[in-house]
């Protein structure tokens, strides 16, 4: 990095889903990160500190601390709200907004709106819109988003997410008879078809003995309005001692549950057409990057954009039907050589492309 910052920056973010705590919530903090260690102040519009929050879900730091100012975005009516946001935007260098489809204008000499999905009625086509957002660019998650961005007449910059350092640098040790999945507990949009996960599991240990003294846990954070759900998978787990349930578990846990696993599975988008579809589909993928760079053996359904990183049966397996995942994944638990082959190709593939060094210069790069 040749860029030289002398001058202390102010850098904010509005992330209306910033309680989610999900992989698209690190990633943009993760960029806020770098101008952080850069010696810039960092601010979130939000009505509650979450410092600690942040700390124990990604083992994020900032020093000094993230100040959480009154979220000005929230039920405000016009014309005050344009009033508020334009007064308050106004003392900062650098404005990001994670995009929930609504816009607003903002006079911080740079904005950015942070693309996590590619879903049409999110970004700014209509001509209002554009007005609103003539100041700002565009970052996306990942090349599948930035290619249906383009698609809709938008142009913007790709920064892929990194994996810590700290999966990274893990030796590959002896794993346990575990299956694993992580992401959040809900039904819509992308979610991570848990209740898919546990049929296909089950049908599994039925059908081939090799499998019967697994376990799977699901893991992932729990919102109360998608408790519905939960309680249905814990029905079709109907008392199985073999499937476990972990919620709102803290960056070591996860970590944890990865270093075990021999197995990582990944079903977001299962049955879906991604071009038809792409807002259900994986758009990225942190959790099985991460389970790559601890020496899982990834398990993911062909879709997304873990279908331009996977390489089948190379640093992964790929899946488009119930009857592919049974034969791969008997054919990998049979074949010692095949699955060492997997899981050292895919950890080297997550720290060659994926490094926390990699992800910062990119920022540098792009954004200062």
């Amino acid at each position: 990095m040749k860029k030289n910052i002398t001058n202390q920056k102010k850098v904010a973010l509005y992330n209306p889903y910033l309680d989610v705590l999900g992989g698209g919530e690190k990633h943009i903090l993760s960029i806020l990160k770098v101008f952080n260690e850069l010696g810039n102040k960092i601010y979130i519009f939000w009505d509650e500190d979450f410092n600690e929050k942040i700390k124990k879900s990604f083992g994020l730091t900032f020093k000094p601390p993230i100040t959480f100012l009154s979220n000005i975005f929230k039920n405000k009516k016009f014309p005050f709200s344009t009033i508020d946001i334009l007064k308050k935007t106004f003392n900062f260098d650098y404005f990001f907004y994670v995009t929930n489809g609504s816009y607003f204008f903002s006079i911080a000499k740079k904005n950015f709106i942070f693309a996590m999905i590619p879903d049409k009625k999110l970004y700014p086509t209509s001509v209002i819109d554009k007005i609103k957002t003539y100041n700002y660019r565009l970052i996306t998650n990942s090349i599948f988003t930035q290619r249906f961005l383009k698609k809709w007449g938008l142009s913007s910059l790709v920064i892929e997410p990194y994996i810590n350092d700290q999966f990274i640098n893990l030796p590959l040790t002896k794993k346990d008879k575990i299956i694993l999945s992580v992401g959040r507990f809900f039904a819509h949009l992308h979610t991570k078809n848990q209740d898919l996960i546990i049929k296909m599991y089950k049908k599994i240990k039925q059908e081939n003995r090799m499998f019967k003294d697994y376990k799977l846990i699901l893991a992932g954070r729990l919102k109360e309005e998608d408790r519905n759900y939960f309680v249905f998978l814990t029905k079709i787990i109907n008392n199985d001692p073999s499937i476990i349930l972990k919620t709102d578990l803290n960056y070591q846990e996860i970590l944890n549950l990865y270093q075990k696993a021999k197995y990582y599975w990944h079903f977001t988008g299962f049955g879906t057409d991604d071009e038809k579809h792409p807002e259900k589909v994986e758009h990225f993928g942190i959790a099985p990057l991460e389970a790559m760079a601890t020496g899982c053996c990834l398990v993911a359904y062909q879709g997304g954009r873990l279908k331009e990183l996977i390489i089948d049966k190379k640093n992964g397996l790929l899946f488009k039907n119930e009857e592919e995942l049974m034969k791969k994944i008997n054919e990998v638990e049979t074949n010692f050589n095949l699955y060492q082959e997997i899981i050292k190709n895919g950890k080297e593939f997550v720290k060659k492309n994926y490094s926390y060094q990699i992800f910062k210069d990119k920022v540098f790069q792009l954004l200062m």
